[in-house]
């Protein structure tokens, strides 16, 4: 069996194949787990890339080998019964294993629900730090959509852009589901959000049945004849999935040579967005106003409280559609309920909110615990609410939002007396801004609250708040 698995990889490297990806694809634990072979997941991951490493030698050609991570075949809650974190555990084991054998890329691929990408992405970034792989392997993130342009779970390439964009991949498109001409338009899209490289491996064509066979209709010719709209659109990878062969590969390699010249893809210019699994609100001056929505904080509101307390979130449930219902762009969660765990509340209410609502949320505690349950459920990019200038915040806070991809609210505030002037707030302000950059977030990561007082609180308030926004 390895050799007949190298003899098709070398046959994809004669056929002029860069990156040849391992046959891992369900070669994770969950996978496995079907066939009694869990117990295994190492060992079969290292013995694939020791096959694909042997064919590129037997091979003598320079090329590089990418480990394949695809999908478990599981949803996560709420959509299913397994948790984010035994998703991450899985795919942490193989992304290590590939990562021990010596893969120069670990590509995800055919994910159809964002919150397994998140998972798998995390997992992978985690296992390439730990083994001090850094700057060395990349990580490809590839989502598979359906006619409609979405995921079966509904999101589109712009929110998926948006969020592993944010969250750090290396290499961002699609694979699978779509022939080339489907993906085109897709690819556009994508082009529209990050400045990150993109990748794309359509089908041989959309799949028709003749008797009871699966056919994909496109000849190697008719595939590579998309090669330089899809160059010209923005992918910096190609590839081929289903009904491809090595002839399909040797097709479009060779239609990258004919071309003139490869075109440069315009530069995307930073802007700030919230997503959720299925919708994007984009914040800034150029875009109407974003109205947050803070009914679901239990801060005031007794009887919210008390059913917090007793594991009841009809009411939240009830405050998110009717904030939605009334135009709010953004749903601030607050779970801050005294002598309960704000860390399970955030996890549960978050997780029912975004099954419920398309409105991206923001995530509201100073408790980073309780952010990063919320953060670890939520399929999206929120905001948190929020950083002050306090050293053990930014300590906690600031690569929670860096790990997850969030954008962050900095709240100019430090320890002792509330600022009175625009000039300490900014300065406050600057610390946290400065402690961002350190950590690796973004000018469009972040958001900065004035300080919005009650003019009860000093006949100066309004004016320092305004001065703050003027001066910032």
């Amino acid at each position: 069996m390895p050799e007949v698995v190298k003899n098709v990889h070398k046959a994809y490297l004669a056929a002029g194949s860069n990156i040849i990806t391992t046959n891992t694809f369900g070669a994770n634990p969950i996978k496995l787990e079907d066939y009694g072979f869990s117990h295994r997941t190492a060992e079969l991951n290292r013995a694939a890339v020791q096959v694909a490493k042997k064919a590129v030698e037997e091979s003598n050609l320079v090329a590089k080998v990418a480990g394949g991570l695809g999908p478990t075949g599981v949803f996560i809650a709420p959509l299913g019964n397994v948790s984010f974190d035994d998703v991450y555990e899985c795919y942490k084991e193989q992304a290590t294993s590939l990562l021990e054998a010596g893969v120069d890329y670990i590509i995800i691929e055919t994910i159809i629900d964002i919150q397994e990408m998140r998972a798998a992405l995390l997992a992978s970034k985690d296992a390439i730090s730990e083994l001090q792989l850094e700057g060395k392997v990349k990580v490809i993130a590839q989502i598979s959509y359906g006619e409609d342009g979405r995921t079966i779970t509904g999101t589109s390439p712009m929110e998926a852009v948006i969020l592993l964009d944010a969250m750090g991949a290396d290499v961002i498109g699609a694979n699978c589901s779509l022939g080339p001409e489907q993906l085109l338009p897709l690819l556009k899209e994508m082009a529209l959000y990050t400045n990150k490289p993109l990748i794309i491996q359509a089908n041989a064509g959309m799949p028709i049945l003749v008797g009871t066979e699966t056919v994909f209709p496109l000849s190697p010719e008719e595939m590579a004849s998309f090669v330089p709209a899809l160059v010209k659109a923005g992918a910096t990878y190609l590839g081929a999935c289903c009904g491809s062969t090595p002839e399909h590969i040797r097709a479009m390699v060779e239609m990258v040579a004919q071309m003139p010249e490869i075109p440069v893809r315009k530069e995307v210019q930073p802007f700030t967005a919230l997503t959720s699994r299925t919708k994007t609100v984009f914040v800034g001056h150029e875009y109407p106003p974003a109205i947050i929505g803070e009914r679901i904080n239990p801060t005031g509101r007794k009887v919210l409280a008390e059913e917090l307390r007793q594991g009841k979130f009809l009411r939240v449930k009830e405050d998110a559609l009717a904030q939605e219902e009334a135009g709010a762009a953004i749903l601030d969660v607050n779970m801050g309920v005294p002598d309960a765990d704000e860390v399970a509340l955030m996890a549960e209410a978050v997780m029912s909110i975004a099954m419920l609502v398309e409105t991206p949320l923001s995530i509201d505690s100073l408790h980073p615990d309780a952010l990063e349950a919320g953060l670890k459920n939520y399929p999206g990019r929120p905001l948190i609410n929020s950083c002050n200038a306090e050293p053990e915040q930014m300590e906690r806070i600031i690569p929670l939002a860096k790990r997850y991809g969030a954008a962050l609210l900095c709240l100019p505030l430090g320890k002792g007396d509330l600022p009175k002037t625009a000039e300490e707030r900014l300065s406050l302000a600057q610390v946290i801004v400065d402690e961002a950059y350190r950590e690796g977030l973004r000018a469009q990561d972040l958001l900065l609250d004035p300080l919005v007082l009650t003019l009860a609180s000093g006949t100066d308030a309004a004016i320092q708040t305004l001065r703050t926004l003027k001066l910032y």
